[in-house]
């Protein structure tokens, strides 16, 4: 995946990142402890990409992002992704999660059944933690069995998947 541009923009959760190909968006990236850090994991993430204006595809995807932080209703199925170099299994894993409403859960093993590999929880577990599409592949709507929080490996950890997850409940 070749990133042309990135950008970053504002939202309630903090400074975050967006990058994108001509085919689609390549990377989101949620806020890290500052703006500078944000910044500098994007450089790290796609470093042959410019930091520049958004097109106007990915800045409807940016106000899209945005007013879903702020518990507004928004679908974000529509957003191109540029997957290229993904793993088929990590495809399907980010196909089934983008179809999990705001406000609603999958526990992994649900994701791995409607992703054909049932039983593969912790191969889920495992494509949701190098999502490069947070927000957009909703990975902190996916939890552990029983409804337990699980894992979440965006700075803050699961009080940001909490967060997140609140927002969208409108909490």
């Amino acid at each position: 995946m070749t990133a042309y541009g990135f950008t970053l923009f504002d939202t309630v959760i903090g400074r975050c990142g967006i990058a994108w190909s001509d085919r689609g968006l390549v990377g989101v990236q949620l806020p890290e402890a500052s703006e500078a850090e944000t910044r500098t994991r994007m450089l790290q993430r796609f470093p042959a990409a410019a930091e520049t204006a958004a097109p106007r595809k990915v800045q409807l995807a940016i106000d899209n992002i945005v007013a879903l932080l702020c518990g507004e209703p928004s679908d974000l199925s529509a957003i191109a992704l540029d997957m290229e170099g993904l793993a088929p299994f990590h495809r399907r894993v980010y196909e089934v999660a983008r179809t999990i409403p705001p406000g609603k859960t999958l526990a992994y093993g649900e994701v791995a059944a409607r992703a054909g590999a049932p039983g593969a929880a912790r191969a889920v577990g495992q494509a949701l933690g190098h999502n490069p599409f947070p927000i957009i592949v909703p990975c902190h709507r996916v939890v552990s069995a029983g409804g337990k929080i699980g894992g979440f490996s965006a700075h803050g950890g699961t009080a940001t998947k909490r967060r997140m997850l609140a927002i969208e409940a409108g909490e």
